[in-house]
This record gives structure tokens, C-alpha cells and sequence, in this order.
């Protein structure tokens, strides 16, 4: 077994080497669904671009992960298909004027829609697009007043309790709803014989408590509606700036392709020509999102470039390489060049700490977040302690990180203590996941990962003891923990129990013990592990019936930490993780694992075969070869 591990490593290792960039990053592929593509394709079309290069490739993977009842997936085994990317993929096909209407797969398609509900019945994102593009009339839930971004941050709702994220993408579609903006062109298809009429379009304030919550917001906005002309025009005009102020060097909107196609509209709505600087920065922004999965293109949500190369390099770190090696040193020179110098809305909820966090994507500069910089803080460590003059950096960042424990104990991504009650009250699905920014499993574990063995900040220190205790909290009954950012009770399950032995804690305690066991319990007959995106959606574990790569990494990583001996089904899970790696890959090779918005969206991470792998390999030899 031992031999087998180092050359496997070696294997991973040489693979790494041959793919880093000139800058020092890894550019791994951030690998969704069916959306980017369909909403690239159509707001080229929309707009007149001439880039009939980039749509024929977009469309050529469209076609490609079409399954043979004519739907789209979000993943291998979610059943049947899902509405929503079946309509936005139909929707770009018929744009493209590559798919003929009377073709196969757009019958098929067709078929699948009408059977399935039509138009009204996809999510709130969906119908955005098909408002905006003028397939729908504006859904009343998504035309909430605009003036609600004028109201002062004492009101018990106001804009800045929403998560950034949701900011971003809330703004726009905000300003295009409330002035029922509508850009279409004569060659836009007509969908209008997929919408089934008695349907609605509506979501309901249908609970006593989402009824409270809207009388609450009324009540707040009465003052601002008694002048309603200058009311709206002052809302518009800050929502713009909002807007404006949150580009990003590549010209996207806080990094993110959703929030920058409908800022795209939005700036139309509001004047903007199609040939305006900000627009053409835009859209030359999504086109570089461009990447290669495998032999097809794709347009990426975002990219996942900072996370990929620390988590990478650290990795590389722990399997032995060296910190004066090349290829470390080009991996931290890119990530310190990456480290966040400037105040930005992070700071409104915590205005005494200093900039210092990571982002996530290559040209992120405004939203930082703790897992990434957690990640970078991992990677430069060794760097930093080299070369005394870089330790200001490592200090700004481990400060910022400590500043932003909530004050339940836990960590949450992107801001700190963002969890107004009043807003899980608001009819959307998965509110207190897609609007706020709680605590998680996953963030608080890996943060007390990072802290105990990384910053030797372990029990009895009061900020550890606060995090500790949160997790012992939200253990779920079976053991388990849910994780937010990854597939997910094992995600989960993984960071906290790493994080828990990491700040010192007994390893026959009794959370550990339960988290071990449920562990053991989804091992796979062939050793691995495997959770399917259904447990995001379901709430509870749900087996994917094939092991991932991932999955099967996080799982062992977790065991190799409890136990300091390797027992049966460790081995057995090693054995088949080394399978997984250097054999021919499987659909489940290729199965997302990273978590982003609930039934909505989630990511197949290209680096993630290379990332916990490589770790959990590494951690073995560690724990029980370390001669």
C-alpha cells in the first residue's frame, strides 16, 4: 500500500506541474449546467454579436449533455430532468439558428416542457431571463418596490441584511422589474406556446409569517411611496451606482456571470446604449469565461482560479514538495497579488478589522471570503516564515479571518452575523441558504482546521471553544453535519470532524465518535463514497450509488485524523480512492460536488480529482509511513 500511495502522488504531482500557468495559478475548469451557455448564446443574439464562433461551440455542448428524453440536468441522476434548464437551453437553441425548430432535439425539448408545467412553473432566476427578454410579463413577487434600497440600515429589513451575492443579482433584475423593462428583437423566438395558462407566475405570500414580513416592508417604505416620482428616480439612480461601483477589473459584476448578464439589461432599462464602454467590458468579461471541458467549451459562472491555486499548492506542500520549489513559488507570488487591499461591503458588519481576505476568482478584489483565505493562509505559510517582510500579508489575513466569527461561534462565508429572521420569511425557496449568510458546518470546521494546524489556536482559547461548541450544536441526530459550499453531509462531516480533532478535541468524544460512525455507515461496498445533490435538495443524506473522487478524499481524510492506526475500511477506501484517480474516469468522475444555489445550481470542480486527492494520500503517509 505504502509504495502504491507515493506513486500515485508522484503521478499527481508531475500532472500538476505540467499544468500551471505562466502567472502561477491552475485554470481548472468551474463547471456547471446548461445555464451560462444558454444565457451567453441568447444575449449575444439579443444584443447582435457577431460571434458566431463562440455560439456554435456553446451550442455544440448544449446538444451534447442533452439526455435522450429530451430534458438537461443539473446532475447525472436527478430524475427525468429539470424544467428550468431544459427551457433555457431549448430557449438559446432556438436562438442560435444552429437547431432547426423542427429538429429532434428541440421536439424533444418542447415535449418536455409542456409535459412538465411549461414557462410558469420554472424558478424565480428563469423567469427573470424570459421577463427581460419579453417571453413573460415581470412576475409581481420579482417587481418588489425599488425603493427598498433607499431604506436606512436602522429599518428591521433593508437591502444590505441580503448576502452580496444576492445583492448583485437582486439589483439589476430590481431595476429592470420595476421599470417592466422588456429587450426584444425581431428574430427573439416566440415561446408563448409553452405557457400553460393556468398556471401562475406568482409565488405567494401565502404564511401568516411571510404576510407579517410584507406589512413590515410596506410599513417601512410608506414614507419613501408619498412622493413616489422622486422616490423611484432617487432608487434608481442608487441602485445604478450600486452597481457601478462593484465592477471588477474584467468587467463583471462581483465576478459572476448571472449578476452581469441582467446588469447588462439593467443598464439598457436605464439608457445605456449597446455599444457603451461598461457594456462591450462586459460582455468581453463573459467571453473570457470561457473554458475546456474536455472537448467541449464552456462559459464558466465564475472562476474558481484563487481557490483552485491554494488549495493546490498547499496540497502539493503537504505531499513534500517544498516551498522554495518553482512551482510553489509562482503559486504564492500569484496569490499574494490576489490578497484583498480595499474596503467593501464585508466591512459594513465589521468596520474596525483591516482588508486582508482572498476571493475566489482570478479578478475578485471586492468579495473576499473565510474558506479562501483560509486556503491562501494554508499555501503562503511556509513562504511567509521564510521571508520576514511578507508576514504583514499573513498577519492581515489571519486577522481578518479571526474578525469574522459570528457571534453564534460559527463562520459563515462572506459577511459576518447575517442572519435577519425576517428575511427566511420572504417566498422564496431556501431562503436562509440563498439570501443570507449563516454559519456553516463546513466553514467553521475548516477554519478550526486551519487555526489548530496551521496557527497552533486550539481548546481552551475562547474563540475556539465559541466555534467547538456551535458544531456540537448542529450535529444533526445521525451523526452527520450538513455542509453549504460542497455535496454535502460528507462535506460537511469532513470539516467539522478535521476541525474538531484539529482544535484539540478527544477523538472518542462522543460528537467525533457519531460523526465517525455515519461515516462508515455510507462506505460504499467498493470502499469509496459517493452523495448525490439530492441531499441539498431533500435535506438528508441521500447515496449517490457510485464513489467520486471527492468524496471518497473528504471521507478518509476525516478517518485518517481520528485514528492513529489505518483500519480495514480506511484501506479499503485508500485502495479505491488510487483506483478512481489512475483509471479510466466514469460519469461519477465527473459529478459535482461543489454547492451553489440550491436546485439550482451546482459545480463539477475540474481541480477538485487533483485537490483531495492529493491531501488525503499525503495525510495517510503522514499519519502512518512517516519514517
Amino acid at each position: 500500500m505504502k509504495q502504491q500511495v507515493h506513486n500515485t502522488i508522484h503521478y499527481l504531482i508531475e500532472h500538476l506541474r505540467t499544468n500551471q500557468s505562466n502567472d502561477g495559478s491552475w485554470r481548472f475548469c468551474f463547471e456547471g449546467g446548461p445555464l451560462t451557455d444558454a444565457y451567453m448564446i441568447i444575449l449575444l443574439r439579443t444584443l447582435e454579436e457577431k460571434d458566431e464562433w463562440l455560439i456554435q461551440q456553446l451550442v455544440k455542448r448544449l446538444l451534447a449533455i442533452q439526455q435522450p428524453n429530451g430534458a438537461w440536468k443539473l446532475f447525472h441522476d436527478e430524475k427525468d430532468g429539470n424544467l428550468s434548464a431544459t427551457v433555457e437551453a431549448y430557449y438559446a437553441l432556438l436562438f442560435s439558428n444552429y437547431v432547426e425548430p423542427d429538429s429532434t432535439p428541440i421536439k424533444k425539448a418542447k415535449y418536455f416542457i409542456i409535459s412538465h408545467g411549461g414557462l410558469t412553473k420554472t424558478n424565480s432566476l428563469t423567469k427573470s431571463l424570459l421577463a427581460v427578454t419579453g417571453q413573460l410579463p415581470w412576475p409581481k413577487h420579482l417587481q418588489i418596490p425599488i425603493e427598498g434600497i433607499l431604506l436606512p440600515r436602522t429599518s428591521p429589513i433593508h437591502f444590505y441584511e441580503f448576502v452580496g451575492y444576492t445583492r448583485v443579482h437582486l439589483t439589476p433584475v430590481l431595476i429592470t422589474s420595476n421599470l417592466n423593462f422588456k429587450y426584444k428583437i425581431n428574430q427573439t423566438p416566440d415561446l408563448s406556446d409553452l405557457i400553460n395558462t393556468r398556471m401562475p407566475i406568482d409565488i405567494k405570500f401565502n404564511s401568516g409569517e411571510s404576510k407579517f414580513l410584507l406589512s413590515i416592508l410596506l410599513k417601512e417604505l410608506g414614507p419613501l411611496l408619498l412622493k413616489p416620482m422622486e422616490s423611484r428616480q432617487l432608487a434608481l439612480k442608487k441602485a445604478e451606482r450600486f452597481m457601478l461601483e462593484r465592477i471588477e477589473p474584467d468587467g463583471l459584476l462581483f465576478n459572476y456571470f448571472g449578476a452581469t448578464f441582467f446588469m447588462i439589461f439593467a443598464l439598457l432599462s436605464l439608457g445605456y446604449k449597446k455599444d457603451h464602454k461598461i457594456i462591450q467590458n462586459a460582455l468581453s468579461g463573459l467571453r473570457n469565461q470561457l473554458c475546456l471541458t474536455n472537448d467541449l467549451y464552456h462559459i464558466e459562472y465564475c472562476t474558481s482560479t484563487v481557490w483552485d491555486t491554494a488549495l493546490l499548492s498547499h496540497a502539493l506542500q503537504r505531499a513534500g514538495v517544498p516551498a522554495d520549489d518553482p512551482i510553489i513559488r509562482m503559486a504564492d507570488q500569484y496569490l499574494f497579488s490576489r490578497q484583498h487591499k480595499l474596503f467593501s461591503d464585508w466591512s459594513l458588519r465589521n468596520p474596525n478589522t483591516l482588508p486582508g481576505g482572498w476571493g475566489f476568482s482570478d479578478f475578485n478584489t471586492l468579495e473576499p471570503d473565510v474558506d479562501d483565505t483560509t486556503a491562501s493562509l494554508r499555501s503562503i505559510k511556509a513562504t511567509v516564515f521564510e521571508q520576514l517582510p511578507l508576514y504583514n500579508s499573513w498577519n492581515r489575513g489571519l486577522n481578518w479571518v479571526l474578525s469574522m466569527q459570528n457571534d453564534d461561534g460559527g463562520w459563515s462565508a462572506f459577511e459576518k452575523n447575517l442572519e435577519n429572521q425576517l428575511i427566511k420569511q420572504l417566498p422564496f425557496k431556501d431562503a436562509n441558504r440563498v439570501l443570507l449568510d449563516p454559519s456553516t458546518a463546513d466553514l467553521t470546521g475548516r477554519t478550526l482546521e486551519f487555526l489548530g494546524n496551521e496557527v497552533n489556536l486550539r481548546l481552551p482559547h475562547p474563540t475556539i471553544e465559541k466555534a467547538t461548541k456551535w458544531l456540537e450544536d448542529h450535529q444533526e441526530e445521525n451523526g452527520s453535519w450538513y455542509g453549504r459550499w460542497g455535496i454535502c453531509y460528507i462535506y460537511g462531516t469532513w470539516a467539522a470532524i478535521t476541525g474538531l480533532i484539529a482544535s484539540g478535541m478527544d477523538p472518542a468524544s462522543t460528537p467525533i465518535r457519531k460523526g465517525v460512525s455515519w461515516l462508515l455507515s455510507v462506505q460504499n461496498d467498493d470502499g469509496g463514497w459517493g452523495e448525490s445533490c439530492y441531499s441539498d435538495i431533500k435535506k438528508h443524506y441521500v447515496p449517490l450509488g457510485a464513489s467520486t473522487p471527492s468524496q471518497t478524499a473528504w471521507a478518509l481524510d476525516a478517518l485518517i485524523a481520528v485514528h492513529d492506526q489505518p483500519t480495514t475500511e480506511i484501506d479499503k477506501g485508500m485502495a479505491r480512492l488510487m483506483e478512481l484517480i489512475t483509471t479510466n474516469p466514469t460519469w461519477a468522475s465527473h459529478y459535482p460536488t461543489g454547492g451553489g444555489i440550491p436546485e439550482v445550481f451546482y459545480i463539477h470542480y475540474h481541480s477538485y480529482q487533483h485537490i483531495w486527492p492529493l491531501l488525503t494520500l499525503s495525510q495517510y503517509l503522514r499519519s502512518y509511513h512517516h519514517d
